[in-house]
């Protein structure tokens, strides 16, 4: 079975060795692990892969060798699988859906405590316990506008917070385009100069240094011509731009190459006190937004890139952000980095005929003196041409 996992890794263009794979089958072997598919994970990645950057694709490959082999490993797991997984998909009528209360930030936050409180064991399917596919505010997989995701995926997308640390992807700058396109929309955003040591050669002065010199070869350097635009990139990663991955890798590669003054960081759907440039370091490696904020100069041009859609708490709300609580509300940040860089726009993923909506995108909008631009030909023409003012 293990062969087919190893040509399935070899598939997948992931460098994996032989050496690399007995050493993996020599510590099953001796029994380093428990009898567990999330032990074997670890082991397998940590045995076989050997650049982080290829984390991503393990698991893929992983995932797609090992689907439904959850009993394989596991027979007598402690915690029943399907605590994590949405079984209830509830279907209600529009009159159900307006009837369900939203509380309030301040009284979600204090109605959670008093379950964590109360409650002693299981529910799903319910109205008022921390449970799966319910109307209830608190779990996963319901159907109530306004609440706190707990365990497993959401099912509405409208969580406040989200009581989980989850693992985002690095957007991949080495991506192949599908078109050239976005690369010819980037391409108005150009201030070229020459800079730096001369070894470049200068044709026409060579010539007519050379016919100057009665034929005798006089060669002439220059420095080489480069963009001198600065560009500094703020992502939006995780939670719902998952579904945008593909075009945001395709933005992101085509500024790389673009771009050669190009910072980047990610932050997780708005801006707060810190940024990140490794999102599998995310925790560990935090780069304060005051820093940012000081390091490059005023002329930078600054693209934000996200699709907006969050809890309108996130924005405006002290204590929003879905995964800790933040002191300064991400509107003070976003206005911050709009002063400190007059020459900004923000790039949306979502199809620009739903942002009507949705309200957080609308604040955004709004925050943002209305430079929000589609993810288009001519939404990025339009963003250019912004920036190039």
């Amino acid at each position: 079975m293990l062969i087919d996992f190893f040509f399935t890794l070899k598939s997948a263009k992931i460098p994996v060795s032989i050496k690399e794979f007995l050493v993996l089958l020599e510590a099953l072997e001796k029994q380093v692990i428990a009898p567990s598919l999330d032990d074997f994970y670890y082991l397998s990645r940590i045995t076989l892969v050997k650049d982080e950057a290829n984390f991503d694709k393990f698991d893929k490959a992983f995932g797609a060798y090992f689907h439904g082999i959850e009993t394989l490993f596991e027979k007598n797991p402690e915690i029943p699988l399907d605590w994590l997984m949405k079984r209830l998909e509830r279907e209600l009528t529009p009159e159900q859906k307006a009837a369900l209360e939203k509380f309030g930030y301040d009284k979600l936050m204090d109605r959670l405590k008093e379950l964590l409180e109360e409650q002693k064991g299981r529910h799903e399917g319910g109205n008022k316990w921390i449970g799966t596919g319910g109307t209830s505010p608190f779990g996963n997989g319901g159907q109530n506008p306004e609440g706190i995701r707990i365990g497993g995926e959401g099912g509405n997308r409208s969580a406040v917070k989200v009581w989980e640390a989850r693992t985002y992807r690095d957007y991949d700058s080495e991506r192949e385009l599908g078109t050239r396109n976005i690369k010819v929309a980037l391409r108005r955003l150009r201030k070229f100069a020459r800079e730096g040591a001369q070894d470049e050669l200068a044709l026409d002065d060579t010539i007519r240094a050379t016919a100057n010199n009665a034929g005798w070869l006089d060669i002439k350097m220059q420095p080489e011509r480069k963009n001198k635009v600065k560009v500094l990139m703020l992502m939006d990663v995780g939670g719902t731009m998952d579904d945008h991955i593909a075009r945001v890798e395709e933005l992101f590669s085509a500024a790389k190459t673009e771009f050669k003054n190009m910072e980047f960081f990610y932050f997780h759907n708005c801006l707060y006190e810190t940024l990140w440039k490794n999102n599998r370091r995310r925790h560990a490696e935090r780069f304060a937004s005051w820093d940012v904020l000081r390091k490059y100069p005023p002329d930078t041009k600054v693209i934000f890139v996200g699709d907006a859609t969050m809890s309108p708490y996130e924005i405006v709300q002290p204590g929003g952000s879905v995964e800790y609580h933040n002191e300064e509300a991400g509107a003070v940040w976003l206005q911050r980095f709009a002063q400190q860089f007059p020459k900004y726009v923000w790039l949306n993923p979502e199809p620009e005929q739903l942002w009507q909506y949705r309200q957080s995108i609308a604040i955004i909008r709004q925050l943002m003196s209305d430079r929000m631009y589609p993810i288009t030909m001519d939404g990025l023409e339009r963003a250019m041409q912004m920036l190039s003012k």
